[in-house]
């Protein structure tokens, strides 16, 4: 979980979010990744080096294309650092309600 400093600061921002979104429907290029945004193929391409950066993307050469897909590992890591924090809240919510079923009401 070295990267998820990073993973997180990449996430903070909506577009490499919906960047995201699109590649868990797939693989697709970087020209494929401008088309539903007004951003310009420079700028898509500095969110895709954050992603990837941050371990969230992997790229691979395909003659002149560098198509991008979601990199499985790192949204396990990030999934498993969240689920460390549910199971700890569910152990909190546990002891409340032990707590309040023990007391007794008032009358």
């Amino acid at each position: 979980m070295a990267n998820l400093d990073a993973a997180f600061s990449a996430l903070a921002d909506p577009t490499r979010r919906a960047i995201l979104a699109r590649l868990a429907l797939g693989e697709a290029t970087v020209m494929e990744l401008v088309e539903p945004f007004e951003l310009t193929q420079p700028a898509i391409s500095r969110h895709l080096k954050v992603l990837e950066g941050a371990g969230l993307i992997v790229r691979r050469v395909e003659g002149t294309k560098r198509p991008c897909r979601l990199a499985p590992t790192a949204v396990a890591e990030i999934d498993q650092w969240l689920g460390m924090l549910r199971r700890a809240l569910e152990t909190n919510y546990d002891r409340l309600d032990g707590v309040l079923a023990a007391m007794k009401p008032e009358k």
